[in-house]
């Protein structure tokens, strides 16, 4: 159900950080940036920050999107929290 405009806490448009955690994967990183740029055209690889577990076994990315929607963060984030290669989302 759509949350009112007037409800929302985040201003739109907005700069909008998520953290998404995975296995250490060579290709993590670049899967994750292809999936945001299909829902912010504008994201670039340049707007991520890597950092690996101690252990190395998890890789955690921060990325900052450019928040147009609640729909469009709804979408974003359904979107990483099923690809096979995610744990988990923030």
């Amino acid at each position: 159900m759509p949350v009112p405009t007037e409800e929302s806490l985040i201003e739109y448009p907005s700069d909008f950080p998520i953290k998404v955690v995975g296995i250490m994967h060579d290709e993590f990183t670049d899967t994750i940036v292809e999936m945001i740029v299909e829902h912010d055209p504008t994201f670039h690889a340049g707007k991520v920050e890597t950092r690996p577990s101690t252990q190395g076994k998890y890789l955690s990315l921060t990325v900052t999107i450019r928040a147009t929607s609640r729909e469009q963060l709804d979408n974003l984030y359904r979107a990483l929290s099923s690809h096979e290669m995610v744990k988990f989302v923030l």
